[in-house]
């Protein structure tokens, strides 16, 4: 064992490394994404159906089965999972390289912003600043974009936020994403729904942190909870889907490692 592995052992059992849940609990009441009926169908709500409970369909053991979509609550996003994405034989839940689940991460606190307008939007002069105060953004690394938007996570309502105009939530601009693309980087993270902005429909292109992120081969992670209980930068995060057959994307707990 190297001594970097046993160094995180160590610190592991001693508390100077804390592991944060960054994941929201999977159940019937989880929020889900309401596409307009004109463009899809909806993922069902998800189900959890018991099989036995200490009785007599089983007397010494309980478990249930699930009914529910790729897309679910705190979720991975696959390349498959978009059709710029398509082609990429690496880039379904099964093939992906297990390297690519767990690096350095970058949390970009947008929450001020986001207090004020529902509709906030990343630019690159907002990540140029973040990286002129914290430090360069690394090739391999992640990025998340902080909000506190998962306090909003008890309601449906509240975390969808829509109205007769669509969704009012937060997230990148196209150029946001192309710049971190350009960067290097693995994967890009949110809190909302899904890893878009409410409005991202209407820019160019339509839904740009899917569009580009998995033209690019790169990962999304959404419905994200506790950035606020990281760091700007020094976490390790691990995000590791379901191994699902050709899957496009999987529910996942998503755990960030952080030193004390």
């Amino acid at each position: 064992m190297s001594n970097a592995v046993t160094e995180l052992a160590s610190a592991l059992l001693s508390g100077r490394v804390e592991v944060v849940d960054l994941t929201a609990v999977l159940g019937p009441e989880t929020p889900l994404i309401k596409l307009p009926p004109q463009i899809g169908l909806n993922t069902p709500a998800v189900e959890i159906h018991t099989i036995s409970h200490y009785d007599d369909k089983g007397p010494f053991w309980a478990w249930n089965w699930l009914k529910l979509g790729e897309h679910s609550g705190t979720h991975f996003d696959a390349p498959q999972h978009w059709i710029t994405g398509k082609d990429y034989p690496d880039g379904a839940t099964d093939t992906i390289p297990a390297q690519n689940f767990v690096g350095p991460l970058n949390v970009i606190d947008c929450s001020a912003e986001v207090a004020k307008n529902p509709d906030f939007l990343l630019t690159v002069d907002h990540i140029k600043a973040w990286e002129a105060k914290h430090g360069q953004i690394e090739k391999g690394s992640w990025v998340v974009m902080r909000t506190d938007w998962y306090k909003r996570n008890g309601s449906e309502k509240d975390f969808l936020n829509a109205d007769e105009n669509g969704p009012h939530s937060p997230g990148p601009t196209a150029e946001a994403i192309q710049y971190l693309i350009d960067k290097g980087i693995t994967g890009w993270g949110s809190e909302t729904v899904g890893t878009d902005a409410g409005s991202a429909g209407g820019m160019t292109p339509p839904f740009p942190a899917h569009n580009l992120m998995h033209k690019n081969n790169r990962y999304g992670l959404a419905s994200l909870c506790n950035l606020d209980k990281l760091p700007p930068k020094g976490a390790v995060i691990i995000a590791a889907p379901l191994k699902i057959k050709h899957g496009t994307g999987s529910p996942l707990r998503v755990l960030a490692l952080v030193g004390k």
